[in-house]
C-alpha cells in the first residue's frame, strides 16, 4: 500500500502542466491562535476526504504575492501537492498581524521560536477537528524561516499533549540551522531537509551537522544537499542572480534561483517522504 501511495504521488507530480486542471482559487479560513486572528489559505482536493494534509509555511517574504492571496512560489507547490491528494493550509504569520516581509529587519517582530510555533500549533489544532481531515496524516513543509520553524516545532521539548496524533513528518527547505545545531536539535517526527551545497543564505554545513548530531537519539532525520544549488532552489524559471538592495522579500545578501535538476529531485523526495 505504502509503494503504491508512492507511485501514486510521483505520477501526479510528474504530470504535463498542461493536463492538470487550473489550481482552484484558495479559501481564506480564521484560525484562533491566542490574542490573534490567523489568517490562512486553504486548497482542498474536491470531495469529503479524509485527505492527508500539508501545513505549508512561508518564508521571510510573507505568503501574499504582489498582487495575490499566495506568492507564486507557494502555489507553486500546493499544486503539486493538491496533485498528489494533500489539502495544504498556509498560515499567514506576517499578514494576520498586519507585517510585511521581515528579512531585513534585524528585530524580527515574529519570533521564529515563539510566535512561528504557536501559528503551527493553531494550526494543526484547527485541522484535527476538521471532518474532511485524515488527522493521523497531517505534515509540516516550510522554506526559510518558515523551515526554521518547522525545526522548533518538531523537536521533542514541543510536542504538544493536547493535540493527538502527532505531525506524520515535516520537509525543511534551506532552514537557518545554526541555532538548532548549537542547541543540540532532535526531532520527534520523521524529518527531511533539502538545501543547495552553494546556498549562501544560509548554511549547508551547519544542516549538516545538525542532522548528523540527531542520529541516534532522533526520529528519522536525513539531509539532501544539492551540489550546484543555491538558495531557493525549487523555484519555478528564476534566474540565478545576486540579491540586490531592492529586494525587500528576500535576504539581504547572497545568490537566489532555481537549480532544474535540484528542484525536479526535490519534488521527488518531497512526494516520496509525505507517502511515509
Amino acid at each position: 500500500m505504502r509503494l503504491k501511495s508512492v507511485f501514486m504521488c510521483l505520477a501526479m507530480l510528474a504530470a504535463p502542466a498542461a493536463a492538470a486542471a487550473p489550481l482552484p482559487a484558495p479559501h481564506q479560513v480564521e484560525i484562533p491562535d491566542g490574542n490573534v486572528t490567523l489568517h490562512a489559505q486553504l486548497y482542498r482536493p474536491d470531495g469529503d476526504g479524509p485527505f492527508p494534509t500539508v501545513i505549508a509555511l512561508h518564508g521571510c517574504g510573507g505568503l501574499a504575492g504582489r498582487s495575490e492571496q499566495v506568492a507564486p512560489r507557494y502555489r507553486d507547490w500546493a499544486e503539486q501537492l493538491l496533485m498528489a491528494g494533500h489539502a495544504v493550509l498556509l498560515p499567514d504569520s506576517y499578514g494576520s498581524r498586519e507585517l510585511g516581509p521581515q528579512c531585513r529587519i534585524r528585530e524580527h517582530q515574529v519570533q521564529t521560536r515563539r510566535a512561528r510555533v504557536a501559528d503551527i500549533n493553531a494550526a494543526r489544532q484547527w485541522l484535527v477537528q476538521q471532518k474532511w481531515v485524515a488527522k493521523s496524516r497531517i505534515s509540516l513543509i516550510g522554506w526559510g524561516n518558515g523551515a526554521a520553524a518547522l525545526l522548533w516545532a518538531v523537536r521533542p521539548q514541543m510536542s504538544s499533549r493536547n493535540v493527538e496524533p502527532d505531525f506524520r513528518s515535516a520537509v525543511a527547505f534551506y532552514p537557518d540551522c545554526r541555532t538548532s545545531f548549537g542547541l543540540g536539535w532532535s526531532a520527534r517526527v520523521p524529518t527531511l531537509v533539502l538545501i543547495g551545497a552553494r546556498d549562501d543564505v544560509t548554511s549547508s554545513s551547519a544542516c549538516h551537522q545538525m542532522v548528523d548530531g540527531a542520529h541516534g537519539r532522533s526520529a528519522l532525520a536525513k539531509i539532501v544537499v544539492y551540489p550546484d544549488a543555491y538558495h531557493d532552489f525549487d523555484r519555478a524559471n528564476l534566474p540565478l542572480h545576486a540579491v540586490a538592495a531592492s529586494d525587500v522579500d528576500v535576504a539581504e545578501r547572497g545568490h537566489i534561483g532555481t537549480d532544474a535538476d535540484a528542484r525536479k529531485d526535490a519534488q521527488k523526495q518531497v512526494a516520496e517522504w509525505l507517502a511515509r
